[in-house]
């Protein structure tokens, strides 16, 4: 991923969020920071940006983000329903209207059946939706890392445009 793309794709997000007076939270595994640390590459993140939860092992989800024990058994950590559980974590920890994250299998090694090495499942939450993707990626660890932030960043700012109405309550 071009530096320049990512950055251009934040400065987006950045405008509609302050256009709309919206703040963002991270929640994140696989992707350990990186989307957080994009966000604040760009000047003038601390107008859209509430804070991150890098959130690696399983306790910490549970802990800090609120994940259901049962969720994590059931599904494990690599799924729809612990990724769409983090984010929704992340609002209400952290107070905003928006909150986006990931797990997912960065590889070289950790597939499982059903989940190669590149599955990662990423959530954009907000008081109005909650959605989640999954998408497989190719590369070594941090092409499949960097991939999955320019992913959901891309989704973030796609749901932003096309949601009509603000969040007026927040988590």
């Amino acid at each position: 991923m071009e530096q320049q793309n990512i950055q251009e794709l934040v400065k987006e997000i950045q405008a509609k969020l302050i256009e709309r007076g919206e703040m963002l939270a991270t929640a994140e595994s696989c992707t350990g920071g990186l989307i957080a640390s994009e966000i604040v590459n760009v000047a003038g993140s601390s107008a859209v940006l509430a804070g991150g939860i890098v959130a690696y092992q399983n306790s910490v989800k549970q802990e800090l983000l609120g994940v259901p024990a049962e969720t994590l058994e059931k599904y494990g950590a690599v799924s729809k329903e612990t990724a769409t559980a983090m984010a929704q974590g992340a609002l209400k920890k952290f107070h905003c209207q928006w909150a986006v994250a990931t797990s997912g299998i960065a590889g070289p090694t950790g597939a499982e059946p059903g989940k190669p090495v590149g599955t990662v499942w990423m959530s954009v939450n907000n008081c109005l939706q909650n959605k989640a993707f999954c998408k497989i990626f190719t590369g070594n660890r941090q092409e499949i890392r960097e991939k999955a932030v320019y992913y959901v960043l891309g989704k973030l700012l796609f749901l932003i445009n096309n949601q009509k109405s603000t969040c007026t309550n927040e988590h």
